[in-house]
């Protein structure tokens, strides 16, 4: 299944997990991560136990992954087997998805991605705005990544990159 977009307010929790890539995908890339994403989630399984599982692709560039922990909780090899199909992708596509070195943020509308010293020396110069919001990916329930995955930089994790 696939995590919709709706006007409704979610009332569940789920557990997310975020792999951030760094740069968007092509439409092929795309096409091809939500098939083998589909055909994975409909088998996924802890201890032999199905999980009610969905994600969805934010921004054409980050795979978000839920699960509802209240049907069935995730175990620890069934992480490990959603981080070996993410490995697969990333190394497919080059992707950069287990690079947490990184930051990535919306300047001037655009999403951009840099390495985590760049974008702190960057700050630094003022070659990077001030007035730009701050992906964070460390969101690890659904109703945080609703909330807190974008904010203005001072309210973020690198707010502490600022004077």
């Amino acid at each position: 299944m696939k995590i919709e977009e709706s006007s409704s307010v979610e009332t569940s929790d789920y557990r997310v997990i975020i792999y951030p890539a760094s740069r968007a995908f092509t439409p092929k890339e795309s096409k091809a991560i939500t098939e083998k994403l589909y055909d994975f989630l409909a088998t996924w399984a802890a201890h032999g136990k199905p999980l009610s599982s969905s994600f969805k692709i934010e921004k054409n560039q980050f795979i978000v992954v839920c699960v509802d922990e209240e049907i069935e909780p995730a175990s620890g090899c069934s992480i490990d087997s959603l981080g070996a199909v993410m490995r697969e992708i990333d190394q497919e596509y080059n992707l950069g998805l287990f690079d947490r070195m990184k930051a990535t943020f919306i300047e001037d509308g655009e999403i951009k991605t840099v390495k985590l010293q760049d974008f702190r020396k960057g700050l630094k110069s003022g070659e990077i705005s001030r007035d730009i919001q701050v992906f964070d990916f460390s969101k690890n329930t659904y109703v945080a990544f609703l909330s807190d995955f974008l904010l203005p930089l001072h309210r973020s994790w690198a707010g502490i990159y600022v004077d």
